[in-house]
C-alpha cells in the first residue's frame, strides 16, 4: 500500500516539528518535505508532487491562501488540507474559494488531523466538526437582518450581482476595479448601493447572501457530507 505523502507548510518551525513526530508515528502517511512561506510550498510542491499540502494560513512572503491558489492552479492533483488557528467562517470560506479541500483546526486531537488527511486523500472534503455547525449557522440557517425579496433581481442591477459576487469570492475594490476596468471610487460606489439596498453592513453578510441567492456557488452540500 502506498503511503500518503504530505508536505508541511507552516512558519513556525516547533510546528513543524511535532507535526513530523506524530504523522511519523502512522505507518500510511509520510512527510516528503517542509516548508516556512506560501512561496516555498508553492515551490516545492511543484518539485515533491506530495499528494497532500497541510496549509497554514497565516504565513511571511505569502499566505496560505494564496499559495493554496496557485498549487491548485498548478497542479489539481495535490489537494490542500488547511491547519490553523481560525475558527472563523470568513476564513474557511476563503480557503475552500482557493481550493482547499479540508479545513482543521490545530487546537484539534492528534487522531482527528490523521483522519483529515485520510479523508482528503481518499477523495473526499473534510470539515472539523466544530465548524461545521458554524458553517450551517452562518450560511445556510441565520436569518437576515435586511431585506430581502424572493430574488436578487428584484433589487440588484446585473453590474451589483457582478460585484456582489466579487466581493464575496474575497476580491478587494481594487482587484474588481483592476477586472471590471472601472475605477476603485465606482467600484465603492456599487458596494454601498448594494449595502443600502439589502440593508446589510458587513462583508460575512453580503456572502451569506449571495450563497442564498445562488449568486455564489460553494459546493457545502459536498463540503458537510
Amino acid at each position: 500500500m502506498n503511503k500518503i505523502k504530505v508536505l508541511l507548510a507552516d512558519d513556525h518551525a516547533l510546528i513543524r516539528s511535532g507535526l513530523i513526530r506524530l504523522l511519523g508515528e502512522d505507518d500510511g502517511i509520510e512527510v516528503v518535505g517542509q516548508a516556512e512561506n506560501g512561496r516555498e510550498a508553492v515551490q516545492k510542491a511543484q518539485e515533491l508532487k506530495p499528494d497532500i499540502v497541510l496549509m497554514d494560513i497565516s504565513m511571511p512572503v505569502m499566505d496560505g491562501m494564496e499559495a493554496t491558489r496557485q498549487i491548485r492552479k498548478r497542479n489539481r492533483e495535490i489537494k490542500v488540507l488547511v491547519l490553523t488557528v481560525h475558527e472563523n467562517d470568513e476564513y474557511l470560506f476563503q480557503a475552500f474559494r482557493a481550493g482547499a479541500v479540508g479545513y482543521m483546526l490545530k487546537q484539534a486531537a492528534d487522531s482527528d488531523l490523521v483522519n483529515a488527511i485520510q479523508t482528503v486523500a481518499r477523495g473526499d472534503y473534510f470539515l472539523y466538526s466544530s465548524i461545521t455547525r458554524t458553517v450551517v449557522e452562518n450560511f445556510l440557517l441565520k436569518p437576515y437582518n435586511g431585506r430581502e425579496s424572493d430574488s436578487c433581481c428584484d433589487t440588484l442591477t446585473e453590474r451589483e450581482q457582478e460585484i456582489l459576487k466579487m466581493i464575496a469570492e474575497g476580491y478587494t475594490c481594487r482587484e474588481i476595479a483592476e477586472f471590471l476596468v472601472i475605477s476603485v471610487k465606482t467600484v465603492e460606489s456599487h458596494k454601498a448601493k448594494i449595502m443600502d439596498k439589502l440593508d446589510l453592513h458587513k462583508r460575512p453578510e453580503l456572502v451569506r447572501y449571495a450563497i442564498r441567492k445562488k449568486i455564489l456557488q460553494v459546493g457545502f452540500d459536498e463540503v458537510l457530507q
